[in-house]
Order: C-alpha cells, then sequence, then structure tokens
C-alpha cells in the first residue's frame, strides 16, 4: 500500500517514526504551502535532503559551513564547474583542504536542518515513493532516525504550548509603555533583534516571520519570550477588520433571555 496523506493527520515525527520502524528505502517527497522537500533514506536510514529551489551543491555547503572562505569557494566554482559533488570532494580532500569526516559532517548538518524545518510544516501533502534514490553523483550519508524523532517529538510539544499562548499570528505587536522597559539593556540573539526591528502594529506576527525568515515555532518562541520580558504586548493589527460581535445570547427578545437565565441559574441550583 502506498505511503501517501496529509500533514494534518501525520506528522513529519510519525512520518520518520514509521519510516524508521519499517526500514524502508526511498524518498518522501513532502509537499509545503510554499516549498517541496525531498527526503531519502536507506533502510530507514537519513541518507539525503533538499528542499525547494535552494542550491545544496557540496561547495555551496561547504561553503555555508565556513569549511570554504569566500575566495576558495569561488575558486572551487571555477575549477570544478563540470565535476559531481562525488568528484569534487575526492578532488577537496586530495588536495587537503578538508577531510572526509568534515564532508559528511557538515553534510549531516545541512540534511538535518533541512529535516528540523520540515517539523513545523503542518500543511500540506506526503508521498512516499518505494527505491527511489538520489542521483549516483550525489553524496549520501547513513544517520539513524532515533534522536531526530526525539527532537521532532519535542519541538511538537513546543509548537503546541506556544500556540496556547500565542493562538494566532494574525496579531500585530508594540512595545510596552510601562517605566522600565528598556530594549537596551536587554540581552538579545541576533534573531531576536531582527523581530524587534520590524515591531509595527501595522504588521502581523506572520508578516514579521516572513521578512526574518523564521518558520512558526522560531516566531512564536521569540514572541513568547518577548511577550514574558514585558518588552512587547499583542494588538490588532492596523487596518485588519474588527472581530464580529459575539452574541452572548441565541435571541436578541429581553424576555426571551430573562428566560433564558432563570432557566440556567434553576439548573444550576439543581446540581
Amino acid at each position: 500500500m502506498a505511503l501517501r496523506g496529509n500533514l494534518r493527520d501525520f506528522t513529519i515525527t510519525q512520518l520518520l517514526n514509521l519510516i524508521n520502524l519499517a526500514r524502508k528505502t526511498g524518498t518522501l517527497i513532502v509537499e509545503g504551502p510554499n516549498e517541496t522537500a525531498e527526503i531519502a533514506f536507506r533502510e530507514g536510514k537519513l541518507a539525503y535532503a533538499k528542499i525547494g529551489q535552494e542550491e545544496n551543491g557540496l561547495a555551496m555547503i561547504l561553503h555555508r559551513s565556513k569549511q570554504l572562505s569566500a575566495n576558495q569557494y569561488e575558486v572551487v566554482l571555477q575549477r570544478a564547474e563540470s565535476m559531481t559533488d562525488k568528484e569534487l570532494g575526492l578532488t577537496l580532500i586530495n588536495a587537503g583542504y578538508i577531510s572526509q569526516e568534515d564532508i559528511l559532517a557538515n553534510l549531516q548538518q545541512y540534511f538535518t536542518d533541512i529535516i528540523r524545518r520540515l517539523f513545523t510544516w503542518v500543511e500540506g501533502f506526503f508521498r512516499f515513493e518505494n527505491d527511489i534514490l538520489p542521483q549516483e553523483d550525489r553524496i549520501n550519508i547513513r544517520l539513524d532516525l532515533e534522536n531526530l524523532i526525539i527532537e521532532g517529538s519535542r519541538q511538537l510539544r513546543e509548537l503546541e504550548q506556544l500556540q496556547d499562548e500565542i493562538p494566532t499570528l494574525e496579531m500585530a505587536l508594540k512595545f510596552t509603555e510601562r517605566p522600565g522597559a528598556n530594549l537596551q539593556s536587554v540581552n538579545l540573539s541576533v534573531e531576536e533583534w531582527r523581530v524587534v526591528s520590524f515591531i509595527d502594529p501595522k504588521n502581523t506576527m506572520k508578516q514579521i516571520a516572513n521578512a526574518a525568515k523564521l518558520n512558526e515555532l522560531e516566531i512564536r518562541r521569540i514572541v513568547f519570550g518577548l511577550l514574558q520580558a514585558g518588552l512587547v504586548e499583542l494588538v490588532r493589527a492596523e487596518g485588519a477588520p474588527a472581530p464580529k460581535p459575539v452574541r452572548m445570547f441565541p435571541t436578541e427578545d429581553r424576555e426571551e433571555q430573562k428566560t433564558l437565565v432563570n432557566r440556567l441559574i434553576g439548573r444550576i441550583r439543581s446540581m
């Protein structure tokens, strides 16, 4: 039976657990709202991953992880333009640029980072293509999934808790006006400062997340920290339609409302 379905019914963590237990070989294709990810496995172990149109050649991965300087990266691109990843890896090892262990470690980090990004995907569709693997010119790894599954479960629980605290990302933020609320005296991370720079009643948290290139878990985590510190507060975004008033009674008739209240009081007393 083909493995396919909706992310509303199966989380990424559950899919990884199924692939791990069944020791599946093939490629899991996940179609999100904006991007498509492909995750390959051999006998239940992570082998390869890519997401969207993101450049994922070996040279770029090593450059991003600072294993290759900007100059070295440019030289590699010029001299190894027609090389496959496997050929490039062997060339870099023979030239003394990097060891085989470092290449595999950097690929493992890059592939697992892609999995971590998928943990927050709750919308989209997936399918598993049996026995379909990456092209032969790509370098594969063999990574056990247990630690990733545990990490994904923790992230999912954290996301659920943050969703209780911040139910929607369509709200905006504004700085509090209480005395002593001073951002200059607070140690913020680079990502937190990036979020702070976009805080404005006109910007929803969803818009801030897109501008700061943060996923749902990351934006909720940062906003929750700022709320707990008393530095910001949630407000309705400027220009957003006002919420519809909630009807307290199913009828507008005053006499019927009074009758309903009396019935409710009588029911409470009889309990």
